[in-house]
């Protein structure tokens, strides 16, 4: 899974510092107001082009070019009620265009921007900025890496740091608001996710400044002198006096209003206008028009199928035992467990080296960014998924493929391949870096991820390693085939919490039945899905598509078929909608069959 979040906690959490989490490439100038689009009645690709940059700008135009100014976004209720009626008239002039009279690129970027615009537009429709946090995630453990957007050796950007910090208290203050006008309309994330949340606002809460993590790019400093002491007096009384009572407010509010009032009903569909709202996320991760009903019966079918294969494993390596025993022997066994930390990260290294070699089989263009393996942060770490992509922050810097070292009995070494493969290369970290050196392309189809697409692209980079020998023995493909169990009973459990009446117990128990995860990384995923609907149906749908689009490209073009050939299709034009795909590789195809 890539390292993001739904928009409307970005859009509240990070707004001009998106590039920490969602890699985003962007050059931002300070822009009050909006310069108005020009008339779409002049179909022309200057135009479009013009509208383009407007709502480029638009989007970046809470950040500042001024060193010393705040970071912080910019969350008042005339703010996103401004943002949202602009956007709606960004997507008014669009329509208006005769997409007819646009290039092919130029028409995905018309798709893909009115998609982006769509989601603002439903976010802010569904009061989504009311619940401004997953059970993995939110505003408060965002702004840790607040400090990369910063040059520490600048003193005057020091200052815009610590300027940012001294507005971290009412930024948290509207935050609580959002929240509170939540809970009184019965939108809010259910206890059961709710549970030991607060622990990650405690952690960042410290008697000591020294050890704040507000305050560690200070002690990284090689430098001194009389003006930079001063900043870091400032620093530590910003911190002690701001930064750490806004987290005291907040972590107060859901220990003693958020939580012991928050729902037992977990599904979304009980929100005001739940099951609206849950639909629409389905078209937005997915980026298709099927129904929960439809997905869900999709993902029974997929189990059984998978299951099949399960069985197969079973009987190479000779267990007379069923499936569910035999997942009960690959969760207790210790010869499937890294002993420590650091020996879990080296076999991850490992492997990643080792698919590294192999890309060339794949892949006629590689990209130019590396990556680096490190672990998941502590501080976030008890309540996180298993591994997760994190794309560069800037162009210099490298992207991550985070491993969660967390609880070690819980992190078994033959998901690890498999896990590699999706997050690093050739799955998340191929793909984004591709997509951000495509210098031909506008900002916008550099930097959106769709999920469906990217996450489909990182199941089926699992598959992948199947084909090329990557899964050394039968445990690690029984792993591969977990991890699609995996995707594929999201799409069971999910539409059901969400739609059909599952309990989380029901969900739980149906995860530790058809899949090999342990009971930590079951308890996990399902509270994620259920603090993030619809986001986890994205993957299996994806690639369902991916592979049905090669296995049409295989039976049309024969012995014209090269593997090299369609995956740079597939990843051409950057992230795009699964029509949109479908639309690419049959002119890829029809190319083919031209030449």
């Amino acid at each position: 899974m890539r390292q993001g979040l739904p928009h409307f906690i970005r859009l509240l959490c990070i707004a001009s510092f998106c590039i920490l989490l969602t890699g985003c490439i962007t050059t931002t100038k300070d822009s009050s107001s909006p310069s108005t689009p020009k008339s779409a009645s002049n179909n022309t690709s200057a135009n479009f082009s013009d509208l383009l940059d407007s709502i480029w700008a638009y989007e970046q135009s809470g950040s500042s070019d001024d060193e010393k100014a705040s970071k912080i976004p910019n969350i008042a209720p005339a703010k996103l009620a401004a943002d949202a009626a602009q956007y709606q008239t960004y997507i008014d002039t669009l329509q208006s265009f005769d997409v007819n009279t646009l290039t092919h690129e130029e028409q995905i970027t018309h798709t893909i921007q009115l998609y982006r615009l769509h989601n603002y537009v439903d976010e802010y429709r569904y009061n989504a900025h009311f619940v401004p946090l997953t059970s993995e995630y939110g505003f408060h453990s965002s702004l840790l890496n607040l400090y990369y957007r910063f040059d520490f050796d600048n003193n005057d950007s020091i200052t815009g740091y610590i300027n940012t910090l001294e507005d971290i208290p009412s930024y948290f203050d509207q935050q609580i608001s959002y929240m509170r006008q939540g809970m009184a309309v019965g939108q809010v994330q259910p206890q059961a996710v709710m549970q030991g949340f607060e622990a990650s606002v405690a952690a960042v809460i410290t008697d000591n400044v020294i050890d704040s993590p507000f305050y560690q790019p200070f002690i990284q400093l090689d430098r001194d002198d009389a003006a930079l002491s001063e900043l870091k007096i400032q620093a530590m009384q910003v911190i002690h006096n701001d930064v750490n009572q806004a987290y005291q407010r907040f972590y107060d509010f859901l220990v003693n209003e958020y939580i012991p009032q928050a729902k037992t009903d977990i599904a979304v569909k009980t929100w005001p206008n739940g099951a609206d709202f849950y639909q629409n996320r389905i078209k937005h991760y997915t980026t298709t028009d099927l129904d929960a009903e439809a997905i869900h019966a999709i993902g029974l079918t997929e189990v059984a199928r998978i299951r099949s294969e399960m069985q197969g494993i079973l009987d190479k390596v000779g267990f007379s035992g069923s499936i569910n025993k035999f997942i009960q022997f690959l969760r207790t066994d210790e010869q499937f467990y890294a002993k420590t930390p650091d020996a879990l990260l080296k076999h991850a290294m490992y492997l990643s080296k080792r698919i590294d070699g192999m890309l060339p089989q794949l892949f006629n263009k590689l990209p130019r960014v590396p990556y680096g393996v490190a672990p998941v942060p502590a501080s976030i770490a008890p309540k996180y998924t298993t591994g997760r992509y994190v794309s560069p922050r800037n162009d210099t810097q490298p992207g991550y493929y985070w491993v969660n070292t967390y609880a070690l009995d819980k992190r078994p070494l033959y998901a690890l391949p498999a896990l590699t493969l999706h997050e690093a290369v050739p799955g998340h970290h191929l793909q984004i870096s591709l997509a951000a050196e495509m210098d031909n392309l506008p900002n916008v189809r550099r930097s959106t991820y769709i999920s469906a697409f990217g996450e489909g692209w990182g199941l089926y980079s699992e598959f992948l390693g199947k084909e090329i020998g990557f899964y050394e023995t039968p445990y690690d493909d029984f792993g591969r085939l977990s991890y699609e169990m995996w995707r594929a009973c999201r799409l069971v459990v999910d539409t059901g919490m969400h739609v059909l009446g599952w309990s989380r117990q029901q969900a739980l128990d149906y995860m530790l039945e058809n899949t090999a995860l342990s009971e930590h990384n079951v308890t996990t995923e399902i509270d994620r899905y259920i603090s993030w609907p619809g986001q986890a149906l994205s993957y299996k749908l994806g690639e369902i598509k991916i592979k049905a689009l090669r296995t049409k490209a295989e039976a049309t073009l024969g012995a014209e078929f090269d593997l090299r050939e369609f995956h740079a299709a597939i990843l051409a034009h950057g992230s795009v909608p699964l029509t949109v795909l479908e639309q690419n590789i049959e002119l890829y195809i029809q190319q083919v069959k031209g030449q």
